[in-house]
């Protein structure tokens, strides 16, 4: 069994900035991708940004220039700095990770919240 469990959600004003943290936790055998989703109310989950095992990253054109994302290997863990928040942010925020076998966990969700 793998948990991941995020952190780092929140309330924000407008053009803050939010770091969410994911650490993956129980049988964890070699993560592959790392990624952020995010789910507004009455929308579909949305890929945020992904990062695999080399570091490359993928984000979503929404969130380039403000958002970065980052991972720790060796701490299982996926990180996601927000800056320049807007509105248009707020959703509640899930991670996932992929493992070598393609198996996929996901987080419980992370609220952000951007409003003044």
């Amino acid at each position: 069994q793998v948990q991941l469990v995020e952190s780092g959600g929140g309330l924000v004003q407008p053009g803050g900035s939010l770091r969410l943290s994911c650490e993956a936790s129980g049988s964890v055998f070699s993560i592959t991708t790392m990624g952020w989703y995010r789910q507004a109310p009455g929308k579909q989950r949305d890929l945020v940004a992904s990062i695999i095992r080399r570091g490359t990253t993928n984000l979503a054109d929404s969130v380039k220039g403000r958002f970065t994302i980052s991972r720790d290997d060796a701490k299982n863990t996926v990180y996601l700095q927000m800056n320049s928040l807007n509105p248009d942010d707020t959703a509640v925020y899930f991670c996932n990770m992929i493992d070598y076998r393609s198996r996929t966990y996901w987080g419980q969700g992370t609220q952000v919240t951007v409003s003044s």
